[in-house]
This record gives C-alpha cells, structure tokens and sequence, in this order.
C-alpha cells in the first residue's frame, strides 16, 4: 500500500466517524491537489 492508500483509509474512516455524531448537518471534504487537505462537520440543531 501507497502512502495515499493509507491516507485514503484514515480520511473515510474519520468521515465515517463524523457522519455517525451527526443528526442534522454536513461534513464536507476540502480537497487540494488531489489530497484531502480540510475535514469540517457542521451540525444543526432542530428545536
């Protein structure tokens, strides 16, 4: 395995991680040059 490889496991295994916490939202990727460079999760809370 590449080191993209590896990379690639730990990025979807974090973004799996977020979209599991949360309920209403998002969670984008920011990606540079072929590289995920940004993870953010933005969550809404529904009243």
């Amino acid at each position: 395995m590449g080191k993209n490889s590896l990379d690639s496991d730990y990025y979807i295994k974090e973004v799996e991680q977020l979209v599991r916490e949360v309920e209403f939202g998002k969670v984008t990727l920011i990606i540079q040059d072929g590289r995920v460079i940004q993870i953010d999760k933005t969550e809404k809370i529904r009243l």
